[in-house]
């Protein structure tokens, strides 16, 4: 699919993804910057998502400040009953990624449940419901970098700006993990902001109306959950193997307690990095650091991994290749 993309594509993929205009007229606001019409910069993201290259554009919130419980989970199942446990998973509202990958736990996916549901015992459930052999709750203990973001012109991850609002400036902040109190107005346009974005001149009007506020009071109460932490960003997302990034590896790492977040830091200052934290371990599982890294190839992975390597000076690491993409979708919140 990328080799279609024209280089106005993939200038425009570039702008939307990066930070999306809260403005009455946002398509004509990014064709200036392209030096094209609002109907083109509709036509044209209008084709890209029809092929499933953009995903989406909406709000992307933080799980853990709207209340809401996640984990990463790692489970094993049998080669024959892989694809069809994968499917009992993908049921569950609050799974937004579910991959298979190479390694001992075979299948990966994210869960987020609501502040009233046990999150172990619905893991547990899931894993009993798809005959799994095994499975491992891998929580976040350290938060470094969530960023995804591709540098289409170039062709190289571009994950340079982390999600770093008050309380995550210092890497193990303490405030990651903290609720942001929400009233149910905010709560309302929570709804609307997660939707995807209609392709229309005036998109964001329809949204003001049915909330019964301005434009420009809907883009300050956007501005006010940005600096709460509750939005990351409002932008496009990409469906990063249409994209041409066809190599994704979930790399983890042995990093010793002491070099925690000194590991971490440099780990998440990588550009091809989209993601890193610290997770638990366990007698069969020593791997304390996760990092995501998106290319276009897999020795794009490779040479990207030994980069951080040779930073760091960790050298037991392994890495997971995504074998086959089972779901990867938004969470829906408060629905």
């Amino acid at each position: 699919m990328a080799s279609d993309l024209s280089q106005t594509d993939r200038k425009l993929l570039n702008v939307i993804q990066s930070a999306f205009p809260l403005v009455d007229a946002p398509f004509t606001e990014v064709g200036q910057e392209l030096d094209i019409p609002a109907t083109e910069v509709i036509s044209r993201i209008g084709a890209m998502k029809a092929k499933n290259i953009v995903r989406q554009i909406s709000a992307i919130f933080d799980t853990r400040r709207l209340g809401y419980k996640t984990v990463l989970v790692g489970m094993r199942f049998a080669p024959e009953q892989l694809d069809a446990g994968a499917q009992i998973i993908n049921e569950h509202p609050g799974v937004s990624h579910n991959y298979a990958r190479n390694g001992p736990l075979n299948l990966w996916f994210t869960l987020a449940v609501p502040p009233h549901e046990d999150l172990e015992a619905t893991v547990e459930g899931m894993a009993r419901s798809a005959l799994a052999e095994s499975y491992r709750l891998m929580p976040t203990i350290r938060f470094f970098k969530i960023g995804v973001n591709f540098d289409m012109v170039k062709g190289v991850g571009a994950a340079v700006d982390s999600y770093s609002p008050d309380g995550y400036n210092r890497p193990g902040g303490q405030d990651w993990n903290r609720a942001e109190p929400l009233t149910d107005f905010e709560i309302s346009a929570i709804r609307e902001l997660q939707e995807d974005l209609p392709l229309k001149p005036r998109p964001f009007a329809l949204m003001a109306e049915r909330l019964g506020i301005s434009l420009q009071e809907l883009f300050d109460l956007a501005e006010d959950f940005r600096e709460r932490g509750v939005m990351r960003r409002f932008s496009a997302v990409l469906h990063h193997r249409r994209a041409g990034f066809g190599a994704n590896a979930m790399a983890v790492w042995e990093v010793p307690p002491e070099r925690s977040i000194e590991v971490g830091s440099i780990m998440a200052g990588f550009p091809s990095v989209t993601h890193c934290y610290e997770r638990p371990t366990f007698p069969d599982w020593p791997y304390t650091h996760f990092t995501m890294v998106h290319a276009t190839s897999k020795s794009g992975c490779e040479e990207a991994t030994k980069a951080i390597s040779d930073a760091t000076g960790i050298t037991k690491y392994m890495l997971l290749y995504s074998t086959r993409e089972y779901k990867k979708t938004r969470v829906r919140y408060f629905v």
